[in-house]
């Protein structure tokens, strides 16, 4: 579904790439995460997703299709078959929200009946059916990241990207919010989502990726936890080994083993002679 490899991109008066010969696959309808301190390459990676920026080596293919063969004027189409979400929601302050939802579908060609019949269903997915009349202003700031998300699925992507999603939210709607990217997960949908907050993706347990200066250090494939460094993880394994060593993986872990009980000393066994009577004497 997604598909980097080997991509490197320099941007002009960088020393250091912003991606340095990063490789991954994301399968379909998985739900990963992508984790990294602020100049890591997160924001990188996605525009090179989404055709905002291009890389200087390597392969991307997204969904079966090259972007090397994607011509400038084809990009706006490529982008209709993603999904996107952004921190700062990126709303039409002077629409409602149900029209919010119905001018995404308006700009991919769909009839004014076929929005009719599909914006009443997304606005029920994300919750949103009582503010449908509302316009942005009036809405929280967790409302405002369900248009945003109802937008960005009313044309049902295969893929989902989400930038920070809950950067701006308080901790209760983060979770509603996540929660909702899973729900949509659960329909069939690639979701990848960038964040710093640690606990939600401890809580979720999805995949998650680290990247550090432009390069991936971690790749957690399931149960991930957020790590920004790549720190070892000692990982069980029955197969014979050498004593005192753990499977072998992106560093080894020598794992102590327990001490081994001391040997009781050894007596030497008492022989015991025979005895013989003695005679009587007549």
């Amino acid at each position: 579904m997604i598909l980097l490899d080997h991509v490197t991109k320099i941007y002009p008066g960088d020393k250091k790439p912003a991606l340095d010969d990063v490789s991954l696959h994301i399968e379909p309808n998985e739900f990963v995460f992508l984790v990294g301190k602020s100049g890591a390459g997160k924001s990188t990676l996605m525009k090179m997703i989404t055709k905002e920026e291009d890389p200087d080596m390597g392969k991307i293919i997204i969904g079966g299709i090259d972007l090397d063969y994607i011509k400038r004027r084809h990009i706006p189409h490529y982008r209709r078959r993603l999904g996107v979400v952004f921190q700062d929601f990126k709303l039409l302050p002077r629409r409602t929200v149900y029209e919010n939802v119905a001018f995404a579908l308006e700009i991919a060609g769909m009839s004014t009946r076929e929005i009719k019949h599909t914006v009443p269903k997304v606005l029920e997915l994300v919750g949103l059916t009582e503010q449908a009349n509302k316009f942005p202003a009036q809405l929280s700031g967790g409302q405002q990241q369900r248009v945003s998300i109802a937008r960005s699925v009313a044309r049902q992507p295969k893929i989902l990207i989400a930038d920070e999603p809950t950067g701006n939210l308080d901790k209760l709607t983060r979770t509603e919010i996540i929660t909702l990217l899973q729900k949509i997960n659960d329909f069939g949908t690639t979701v990848l989502v960038t964040t710093h907050d640690e606990t939600i993706v401890n809580n979720l347990g999805k995949r998650v990726i680290t990247l550090k200066n432009g390069r991936i250090v971690a790749d957690q494939k399931t149960h991930g936890i957020y790590r920004l460094d790549g720190e070892p993880e000692v990982l069980i394994d029955d197969s014979p080994k050498a004593p005192g060593f753990a499977l072998k993986s992106e560093q080894r872990t020598t794992i102590t083993s327990a001490p081994k009980p001391k040997a009781k000393p050894t007596q030497k066994p008492t022989i015991k002679k025979p005895h013989t009577p003695r005679k009587k004497v007549a």
